[in-house]
């Protein structure tokens, strides 16, 4: 009896260790994109509302000031910024206003804008493990990819390459 029990232990943890660990199912794919109004990051005045995104496919990376992980992906976001492909939205979480923006003045803006989630709130909604985590949204505001982890130009391609299927395939 305890060498099956420790045979089916066996088989359960060889079979966790064939998973990919970023590859976490997101219920939010295939869901339209939650609307909330949200702070901006460079201003106390102003909000944005997660609706005025439509009309074209973008990414949504979670990033903090305090996240190694996040300036190891930064320069391929500035990068993909500078070629003007698809547009890219900061969602900057559990953070403080300071400490995000002299980040971003230091490794420079990727971002088209960028919506304040001090609390990770928002964050939590969209169901965020940790940053980074990048959200690739189509035209309609329908998340289509969820990628966690920093990206990789590999990572980045075969989202895309979801987000034109997914459109292809809806017309």
């Amino acid at each position: 009896m305890p060498l099956s029990i420790f045979a089916i232990l066996v088989i359960f943890f060889a079979i966790g260790l064939t998973k990919d660990p970023r590859l976490i199912p997101s219920p939010l794919v295939g869901e339209p994109l939650p609307v909330r109004q949200l702070d901006k990051l460079d201003s106390t005045e102003g909000t944005l509302h997660t609706n005025n995104l439509g009309g074209s496919n973008f990414i949504l990376n979670v990033w903090a000031s305090w996240c190694a992980a996040c300036l190891e992906e930064h320069d391929l976001l500035m990068e993909l910024a500078t070629l003007n492909t698809i547009p890219i939205v900061g969602l900057n979480y559990k953070d403080t206003r300071k400490d995000a923006s002299r980040w971003l003045y230091k490794n420079g803006n990727p971002y088209l804008q960028t919506w304040f989630d001090p609390n990770g709130q928002f964050g939590m909604e969209l169901g965020v493990y940790g940053v980074p985590e990048t959200f690739f949204v189509d035209k309609t505001g329908i998340i289509r990819h969820k990628h966690i982890g920093p990206l990789s130009r590999n990572s980045i391609s075969q989202a895309i390459e979801i987000l034109n299927t997914e459109q292809n395939s809806s017309r």
